[in-house]
């Protein structure tokens, strides 16, 4: 068997064998012909030079047919190895054994063995065809360099080119067709002719003949039939010429490729030219970002944090301005402060992003860079002082509970803040107004009634404004008198007198020394934010030395009037209005330089001062390595100085227990007592006389600015090093109760079949982070945010260390009340236990997720604990907790809140430790519940599909869309994962009957419904008259199934063109029900699409479908919840808007889950409000990431710690304000926007406060008749229409109760008073002065117009009585039951009639600042009151249209809403 094999073995090894001598010889024939062609030009070198042409072309061909004889013989040779390649063989070699291959390793060396052979030997003949042509092209140039050495080019044959257009076609034919050929052919005859020497004895007869001879020539060299025949050296530049004329014969194939060659090599050189532009220009710009790397502040390697540039092209591809969002998409933003850049990455990186940038546009891109390099410097210090008051926070708790006192920390401040300079308190923000303090802790008469301006957050605030923008005026009045000079010689004198250096001068330098960065009209507006606060701290300084105090009354209007000049004077410049104030009183502030006037002292005076303006604590440090911009421009601030920011309110502790929102208004009225107990009750202030030296210097740190410098700020040098505060303190610093809680748990062994819920609970967990606001305690975000609202951005870090000292100080706790702090510690741990072992419990036992559990059930299991020895006790429980009413069937359902509940009232009942028995009875229970693991597998399955829906409505941006969406995904995942079905389903919506009420009051409105069955049931309309079991479900609130519909008659059948034989299926009818169990809705599933014939609904399904309705209803009314508080905000800003003239924008974010699991929340941009009260309201609002707002991190702060922050970006100041849940974690954030202005008046600042406080109550109303904590109060009688109509006015409503309160409080002296007003012009007194009667004559119309107002909504029969027109009589009205009536009063009533117009016309021609001077807390109520009812008056008469919420369309992109004005107050 094995010769045979051997045998056939042998022949492929014989043939392999002839194989390769067949190759060798032909590698001899190609090797021969080479040598021969080498020694042939050395034998031909030997002939005649006569004959050297025709030799050398006899060469030159016998090499060429060498050649074509090596290619023929290279074919040959490939098609016999084709021939041998494709015979069979076989070839055995040894057999190896390899240990630990690899798979990858193992399967290459698996291959057959015959396609790697055939791979081998196809890759080898390839080479060598390739190689061979390779040969062939170069033996052709070899052969081409020869021939141009043995036959030298002739250049008489460029004589032909002539590019004339008549003879151009000719000439080119003739040296196409002809010539080649002719001339030679001539040459040849006259070569002859020499020969012959016929051309000397012409009379000689012979038989040659020129004519005969160059007519063979042409003959036996036509080149139809003689190819390659040779050329000569003129003949090579003949046909180059014509080659090359053959281009110029228009419409011709050389012609239009001549052309095409021109284009395409002119646009390259175009390209070349554009790119070598580009290249300049990008060096140009990576040279302007090098040298703009090194204003940023640097790691101690010299790298810069990759995300801070990452925001920094963020916040400028976002600018509307640029169109650059496509850029904006390509952004990566980096999640961590770890990746880093240094000056080259840092040059390449912003390249790779503005390469088509054009050049206004990367100006705009530099001057971007340098505003936000001065913002991250700012950045580094506030990081720096956030840094310290956390330090300051863990040095105060000494019992590591994680929270502080809340009263004693507005104790110590309050002290601080008494006890610092005139000088310090104009940049520290007052302790005792809002937000320090809580709407809640301020009385109703000192809210609503109280004008003094000395309750400012900033002290003697409007009174300065009022000075510099007189002294602004001033500046504008003497800049245009300089500016109307003729002469150059009086200009000059006029500026010598005026000690002052113009602004222009400035700017001018400015310019020429940064063109690149920034714009005349952005250093004006850098002055003009510059100018003020130098001008505000001027006069503050001024106020402190001459120990003036601010005046009240006739101030404000002038603070009206004047600013309205302000824009316009603050952009001449006023760096140095304010130097001709008061001399100084100390020697520090003598070097401040008050009159000096050369330009090195300014910049001293600038340098002295910069601890103690806006951001000098940053520009100290910047000015060290910048080209000595204070020496160069000593009137300019730095080009990022902002203004001052930054407020914060105290906020709720997220481990206090939800039972102190009951009594959060006790603990908001003994604040101020506990407060005040606690401000020095263990703080000892020294005296004056006992004070150290040490003490005293402290102090006149505050004031003196030079010391300030000197002392550690001085010696602190910003660096960057690590995280940032800034990106990671709500992570760092946030502690989870509920997750160390579940980490406990899964260590324990007692609870392992509640872990894999535990799990999922955690991860379904809604938004993760925040603080909560409780109004006792701070955690350790809420404390900080407290002390930097308290310091602001003003103030030098200096001031911060103090305070820092002062606190550990002063804050000393007493051993009660570390131990009740220990102890509320514990008992937050043990309820987050408690909720979380009962939740897990609850879904536990709930397999199917229906979302209740049957009371019967879980007594007959709870009464068997102990073997039934707790039963009675157990009993004992029911007594104390009111359950639900009790369904058809007598079964009582719990809910997940309602079984916690009533099992720790049962484990109260029993004896021993509580938390020890709840875990028995919780152990108990599970042990007791016995689940498949098919169960559990289908209850997971269903958990994540409810959590969907849930987590839908929280990120749908206000959208419904998502939540329907993910309802019907559940359903039908159920139904084919569970119950083997094809399932539809619709959900139909209760509305109120207004266009047929024959057939009945309410009507079901379909609204949303799968897409097969989209076009029968889709916006189709069931009423009480037609045949369905829908309203039956609706009337008794419990689920209907029928199993077989084709067997019901009382079954309607959307879709009419299914034969009655094909209806066949199950149809399951669900109620949707509110908080308070009453029916909003039904939402139907059916088969009558399954193909299969029995497909009823089991009972887990029925059960799960009443789980999803549970959760849909909760989604619903959560989204819904979102629309009123929408609604209500855009009444208040509506309102708001048309009294106060300094707001900019208004910004309404709400928070929401991030887009992963475990990821931060993000903000939605849901609306913004313009200056004119026009607000935007998004379709698709844009989510903000937190890592986008390294610059812009106010917003996240105010959602961190639920506090009011005043924060500066890009010199605009921010007045960010949370909205409020239940429990004191914020769901939103306003964002008003008050541009350069350092603060509202105090008149606006009020006006916002009462805006924030309505809204906020209408909010934790809205929320919590929506969750069913609170019963809904109908008080208005416009309230009964509708939800969407009550939404409308409930902010005026609100606010007409608080108005109502207010007005109770108030005695019968407080209107006589007004009642005194009496005045009339003919008995005018002659010593009052003219401005003083108009005076008393306006406020006589005031208190008239507005008391007729108010007497007509109430006495409306008044306007036809004879007294009308007289006040003696009209007063009478104003009696004892008059505050009675008004509080009784309802303007939506019908029944009430009265005359709007007249009304309005009282009213309206007074305005809110007339008012305001007015002074009189009556007025104001009466006012305010005045103005609301006749707005809901008017509301009233057209709530179609004006209450209808501002929501949006599918097709809209956006819509813009706006209250009507005509019932609003006015601004001047």
């Amino acid at each position: 068997m094995s010769e045979p094999a051997s045998q056939e073995g042998s022949k492929p090894v014989q043939e392999n064998g002839k194989e390769e001598k067949e190759r060798k010889q032909e590698a001899t024939e190609v090797k021969v012909p080479t040598e021969s062609s080498q020694s042939v030009p050395s034998s031909s070198a030997l002939d005649n030079s006569s004959n050297v042409p025709e030799t050398a072309t006899d060469e030159i061909k016998s090499q060429e047919i060498h050649l074509e004889e090596q290619t023929k013989a290279s074919t040959y040779l490939i098609k016999d190895s084709d021939t041998n390649v494709s015979k069979n063989f076989v070839v055995r070699k040894p057999a190896k054994v390899i240990f630990n291959l690899d798979p990858d390793v193992l399967n290459s060396k698996l291959e057959q063995p015959w396609k790697k052979n055939f791979y081998k030997r196809v890759e080898a003949r390839a080479q060598a065809m390739q190689q061979k042509i390779i040969n062939k092209d170069n033996l052709k140039k070899e052969l081409e360099k020869k021939a141009e050495k043995k036959f030298p080019r002739n250049n008489l044959a460029k004589e032909w080119f002539n590019t004339e257009n008549m003879t151009l076609k000719t000439r080119a034919y003739l040296l196409d067709k002809l010539l080649p050929t002719l001339v030679p052919g001539v040459e040849k005859m006259l070569m002859q002719v020499e020969k012959k020497k016929l051309w000397a004895e012409a009379d000689i007869t012979t038989k040659f003949d020129p004519i005969n001879h160059l007519g063979e020539y042409l003959m036996r060299n036509n080149p139809y039939y003689i190819k390659d025949s040779g050329m000569s050296g003129y003949q090579r530049v003949m046909r180059d010429v014509t080659e090359e004329l053959k281009i110029h014969v228009p419409n011709t194939i050389g012609n239009r490729v001549s052309k095409m060659k021109e284009s395409i090599k002119q646009k390259r050189e175009e390209r070349e030219c554009i790119n070598e532009v580009k290249i300049k220009v990008a060096n140009i710009r990576k040279q302007a970002l090098q040298e703009q790397f090194s204003e940023w502040i640097l790691d101690p390697k010299g790298m810069i944090p990759l995300v801070v540039i990452q925001n920094v092209l963020h916040e400028f591809f976002q600018n509307p301005d640029f169109q650059l969002e496509a850029c904006c998409k390509q952004l990566d933003i980096a999640d961590s402060m770890g990746p880093r850049l240094n000056k080259m990455e840092f040059t390449e990186y912003i390249s790779s992003y503005i390469a088509d940038f054009k050049s206004e546009t990367f100006e705009k891109l530099l001057k971007h860079l340098c505003h936000c390099a001065d913002e991250f410097r700012e950045i580094i210090k506030t990081d720096m002082r956030r840094q310290m008051f956390a330090e300051l926070f863990l040095c105060c708790d000494r019992g590591k509970v994680g929270f502080l006192c809340r009263q004693r920390t507005l104790a110590l401040l309050e002290t601080f803040y008494d006890q610092s300079s005139k000088m310090l308190r104009s940049l520290l923000r007052n302790p005792r107004q809002w937000p320090f303090i809580e709407f809640e802790e301020i009385d109703l008469p000192e809210f609503w009634g109280d004008m003094d301006n000395q309750k400012h957050i900033y002290e003697d605030f409007d009174k300065v404004l009022l000075e510099i923008n007189a002294l602004l005026s001033e500046k504008h009045a003497s800049k245009t008198q300089s500016k109307l000079l003729e002469t150059p010689e009086d200009q000059h004198k006029h500026d010598e007198y005026t000690e002052s250096t113009p602004p222009e001068q400035q700017r001018g330098t400015t310019a020429e020394q940064e063109p690149n960065r920034i714009s005349t009209k952005e250093q004006e507006q850098d002055k003009e934010s510059t100018g003020k606060k130098e001008l505000y701290r001027e006069i503050v300084t001024k106020q402190t030395h001459t120990g003036s105090t601010p005046e009240q009354g006739s101030s404000r209007e002038l603070i009206t009037e004047q600013r309205r000049h302000s824009d316009s004077v603050t952009e001449q410049g006023y760096s140095d209005s304010v130097t001709e104030q008061g001399p100084p009183q100390r020697v520090s502030s003598s070097k401040q330089g008050v009159h000096m006037e050369s330009t090195a002292e300014q910049g001293r005076h600038r340098e002295s001062i910069a601890a103690q303006g806006p951001h000098r604590g940053s520009i100290s440090e910047q000015e060290s390595h910048r080209e000595s911009v204070t020496e160069q421009e000593p009137h300019k601030g730095s080009r990022a100085e902002q203004e001052p920011s930054g407020e914060i309110i105290p906020e709720k502790q997220q481990d206090i227990d939800s039972t102190l929102q009951s009594g959060r208004g006790s603990i908001f009225r003994e604040s101020r007592k506990s407060r005040e107990s606690a401000s020095f009750e263990h703080t000892e202030i020294l005296p004056q006389e006992k004070r150290t030296q040490e003490q005293i210097y402290e102090e006149e740190l505050f004031v003196s600015p030079e010391l300030q410098e000197e002392v550690p700020i001085s010696r602190r040098k910003y660096h960057l090093s690590g995280e940032l505060l800034t990106c990671n303190w709500n992570m760092d610093y946030i502690k989870c109760e509920e997750e160390e809680q579940a980490n406990l748990l899964y260590s324990s062994s007692r609870f392992t079949d509640l872990h894999a819920i535990i799990r999922n609970i955690q991860s379904y967990k809604e938004v993760k982070g925040g603080s909560a606001f409780n109004g006792v305690s701070f955690n350790l975000l809420q404390f900080v945010q407290l002390l930097e609202t308290f310091v602001g951005e003003d103030a030098p870090l200096s001031v911060s260390e103090t305070l820092t000292s002062f606190f550990k100080r002063g804050y000393v706790e007493t051993k009660e009340e570390k131990i009740s702090g220990l102890e509320q510690i514990r008992h937050n741990a043990s309820r987050v236990r408690r909720e979380l072992l009962l939740e897990a419990l609850f879904q536990k036992w709930d397999s199917d997720g229906s979302g209740f559990l049957d009371l019967n059930e879980v007594d007959e299991l709870l009464y068997t604990y102990k073997e039934g020895m707790e039963k009675e006790s157990m009993k004992k429980a029911k007594l104390h907790i009111q359950f639900p009413k009790p369904h058809p069937g007598q079964e009582v359902r719990m809910s997940s809140k309602q079984f916690q509940k009533y099992i720790q009232l049962v484990v109260s009942e029993l004896r021993g430790n509580e938390d020890h028995v709840l875990e028995s009875v919780v152990e108990f229970l599970m042990n007791s519940l016995e689940r498949s693991p098919t169960e559990n597998l289908r209850n997971c399955a269903r958990r994540k599909w409810l959590y969907r829906i849930q987590h839908a409505a929280e990120t749908s941006g206000v959208s419904l869309e998502p939540v329907y969406t993910e309802t019907f995904k559940a359903l039908t995942q159920d139904a084919e994962s569970h119950g083997n079905k094809k399932i539809s389903a619709h959900i139909s919506l209760l509305e109120e009957n207004r266009l047929l009420p024959d057939r009945g009051n309410v009507l079901l409105r379909n609204v949303a419904s799968t897409l097969d069955d989209a076009p029968f049931v889709l916006n189709r309309v069931l009423y009480r008259d037609m045949k369905g079991i829908s309203f039956t479900v609706v009337d008794e609130g419990k689920p209907i199934h029928v199993p077989q519909v084709q067997h019901h008659g009382n079954v309607f059948f959307w879709n009419n063109s299914i034969n009655k034989s094909d209806q066949n299926g199950s149809f399951l009818a669900l109620p949707l029900q509110d908080a308070y169990m009453r029916v909003f809705g039904v939402m139907a599933v059916d088969t009558l699409r399954d193909p299969q014939k029995i497909n009823i609904f089991v009972p887990h399904e029925i059960r799960f479908y009443q789980g999803v309705a549970n959760v849909f209803s909760t989604a619903y009314h959560y989204v819904h919840s979102r629309e009123h508080i929408l609604h209500v905000v855009i009444t208040g800003i509506a309102w708001l808007c048309e009294i106060t003239s300094d707001i900019t924008t208004i910004t309404t974010y709400f928070i929401e889950p991030g887009p992963k699991q475990d990821s931060d929340y993000v903000l939605r941009n849901m609306m913004v409000t313009r200056h004119l009260g026009l607000t935007k309201i998004h379709r698709n609002p844009p989510i903000i990431f937190r890592k986008t707002c390294i610059f812009r991190d106010f917003l996240f702060k105010c959602t961190d710690t639920s506090e009011v922050i005043l924060a500066s970006v890009c010199g605009e100041n921010h007045i960010v304000i949370p909205l409020r849940e239940r429990t004191g974690k914020a769901l939103g954030v306003l964002d008003f926007n008050i541009g350069r202005n350092k603060m509202l008046l105090y008149r606006e600042f009020k006006d916002l406060q009462k805006m924030i406080k309505v809204v906020q109550a209408a909010c934790y109303e809205i929320l919590g008749e929506i969750s069913g904590e609170i019963k809904k109060n109908y008080i208005l009688e416009i309230e009964n229409v509708g939800e969407v109509q009550r939404a409308g006015i409930l902010f005026f409503r609100i606010m007409l109760q608080e108005l109502q309160e207010s007005l109770q409080l108030l005695t019968s002296l407080d209107f006589v008073s007004l009642l005194l007003y009496d005045y009339h012009p003919s008995v005018e007194p002659t010593y009052l002065p003219d401005t003083k009667s108009q005076e008393v004559e306006a406020n006589t119309k005031l208190v008239h117009d507005i008391l007729l107002a108010v007497i007509l909504f109430i006495h409306p029969e008044l306007e036809l009585s004879s007294d009308f027109g007289n006040w003696d009589k009209c007063k009478m009205y104003v009696n004892r039951h008059f505050v009675t009536n008004i509080c009784a009063f309802d303007p939506t009533a019908r029944h009430v009639e009265v005359n709007l117009k007249l009304i309005g016309e009282y009213i309206r021609d007074h305005s809110r600042i007339e008012v305001w001077k007015f002074g009189n807390s009556v007025i104001e109520y009466l006012y305010h009151w005045a103005h609301i009812c006749l707005t809901l008056m008017e509301l009233s008469k057209k709530t179609s249209s004006a209450i209808a919420p501002p929501l949006l369309s599918k097709t809209d992109s956006y819509v813009y809403a706006k209250m009507p004005k005509g019932s609003l107050p006015g601004k001047c």
